[in-house]
Order: C-alpha cells, then sequence, then structure tokens
C-alpha cells in the first residue's frame, strides 16, 4: 500500500540481503546510519538512494574460519553482524559487530 500511495521511498541497496539490525537517526544532519551484515550505511534521509555512503567491515578471515570450525553456519552466523550504533559525539559514532563470535567496535568519524 504504501509503494501505491507513492508514500515511501524504498532502499535499493537492500537487494544484497545484508540482514540489517540496527539502525541510529541523526536528525540533525538528516542521515541515517543502518548496521548490517558486514556494512554499515549512511543514508540521506531526504532520499535513501542519494548519496549511499558504504563501509565495509567484515569480520576477520580466521575468526571465519574459526568460527566455522565451531560448527556454526558460513552464512548466517560467521561475518560481522552490526549490533551497536551509538552517538558517541558531535563528531563520530562507536560501533561494535560481533566478529564472528570475536566482538570488534571502533568509531566512525561523521566527515
Amino acid at each position: 500500500d504504501l509503494l501505491l500511495s507513492n508514500s515511501c521511498i524504498p532502499f535499493l541497496g537492500s537487494t544484497e540481503g545484508l540482514d540489517f539490525r540496527t539502525l541510529l537517526l541523526d536528525e540533525e544532519r538528516g542521515r541515517l546510519l543502518a548496521g548490517a551484515k558486514d556494512h554499515i550505511f549512511l543514508l540521506n534521509l531526504v532520499d535513501v538512494n542519494k548519496n549511499i555512503k558504504k563501509i565495509y567491515w567484515p569480520a576477520a578471515k580466521e575468526k571465519v574460519e574459526l568460527c566455522k570450525l565451531a560448527g556454526k553456519d558460513a552464512h548466517t552466523e560467521c561475518a560481522n553482524f552490526i549490533r551497536v550504533l551509538q552517538p558517541y559525539n558531535r563528531t563520530h559514532v562507536y560501533v561494535c559487530g560481533t566478529g564472528a563470535f570475536h566482538p570488534l567496535c571502533g568509531y566512525i568519524e561523521l566527515g
């Protein structure tokens, strides 16, 4: 119904099957951060398909191999699923991912 009424703009980047898990709305700058499988997206609130910025942040290959050796599914469990997007200050966001069962955290500078 939303598509038929032109009430929404679907995000075309989601066709990659990235399994979005966390969002952070930055109203002040008109942006939306979306955490997914091995990726962090920075989207424009007016048009989510315009000027998409994407950070590729996979788990280390050795951590993925250890995950698979532990009997986990390579496609649904052995990746870096972004779980935390938290404002840190006016210029940075704190980010954490699963890191194929070896959690990773860091900061993203919002330039």
